[in-house]
């Protein structure tokens, strides 16, 4: 299995690809250390961090620019992060989860109240994106008076339709691949239930998690925050290799949930403009694309709840 699975990145004393630079400073403006209007390092700061030449810096710098993350690119002082980087965040282009999916969470923990709810084959993305707010509260920066986590994962008892031998016949039937993912699984929930739980003693916050199973594989993924706002991404099923120690490689048709494209839909979607706050000309077109993504985030609710509440049952996590 191809799991659900990144590193939080730190900043590289090695040379680095302009894709990992892009990767690095898209985190940090996602999680706050650069801030909306806030003057970039210069190139030469950039690439002495990552050791890399400037050409490299240049690249990774051209890509949030067309990602709109940032701006003044092209001219000869520091480019500043975009206004509306995150704030403005539907307005950029979808992003892999385990990118896009932390400002989002960032942004529901500043809420007293957070409530999120969650749909996936693992819990590894949502697990890394609430280990940062955890950290924060732990250092006095956050704490959020009540935290209400559900989490919809698939159940062990089913045979799932992906991680799936490319060759059920010569390869069995796939219960080396159902293994590997019920231990990701399992060792997620079990981490993500530690953490949020202990904060009940740690720091006196109210918090509740509750995971049910479904009895299918979930071919797409689905967070809702605060009852507000829905993140949706597809699983792109893809052939991958696994190979055993001594034994055979193992074919297989999976999805890696990380890289799978979230979309976005809430309040932000028919953002203002930047500069002015004002809608302007396009004042119809965002109320239009206002109304349709309340209308999308109360039929996920509805669905999300619907599963809820019907046809999933006890999950033990083990």
């Amino acid at each position: 299995m191809d799991p659900e699975h990144a590193s939080a990145r730190e900043p590289r004393a090695s040379r680095a690809s302009h894709r990992e630079i892009a990767d690095e400073l898209r985190s940090r403006i996602g999680s706050g250390a650069l801030r909306p209007g806030q003057r970039m390092p210069t190139q030469a700061e950039l690439a002495e961090e990552f050791g890399v030449e400037r050409g490299a810096v240049r690249q990774a710098l051209d890509i949030l620019h067309a990602e709109r993350l940032l701006t003044g690119v092209s001219k000869g002082s520091p480019a500043r992060v975009a206004q509306d980087a995150w704030p403005g965040w539907s307005a950029a282009p979808p992003q892999p989860t385990v990118v896009g999916l932390g400002p989002r969470v960032a942004a529901a923990f500043a809420a007293s109240r957070v409530r999120i709810d969650a749909l996936c084959l693992t819990s590894v993305s949502l697990t890394l994106a609430v280990g940062e707010q955890l950290r924060l509260i732990h250092a006095g920066e956050l704490k959020p008076a009540k935290i209400d986590v559900r989490v919809l994962l698939p159940s062990h008892r089913i045979g799932l339709a992906f991680p799936t031998p490319v060759d059920p016949v010569n390869a069995g039937d796939g219960g080396l691949l159902h293994e590997r993912w019920l231990a990701v699984r399992n060792a997620q929930g079990l981490v993500l239930r530690q953490n949020l739980l202990a904060l009940r003693t740690t720091h006196g916050i109210d918090v509740r998690l509750t995971f049910r199973a479904l009895p299918f594989t979930p071919p797409v993924k689905l967070y809702l925050l605060n009852e507000a706002e829905a993140l949706f991404a597809y699983y792109t099923l893809g052939r991958h290799e696994q190979r055993e120690s001594g034994g055979e490689p193992l074919q297989s048709y999976d999805a890696d949930g990380t890289r799978s494209l979230l979309f976005a839909f809430g309040p932000g979607a028919g953002a203002r403009d930047a500069e002015t706050g004002d809608a302007g000309p396009r004042d119809v077109g965002a109320r239009d694309a206002g109304a349709r993504d309340a209308a999308f985030v109360a039929a996920s609710r509805r669905w999300f709840d619907a599963l809820w509440e019907t046809i999933s049952s006890d999950l033990e996590l083990t």
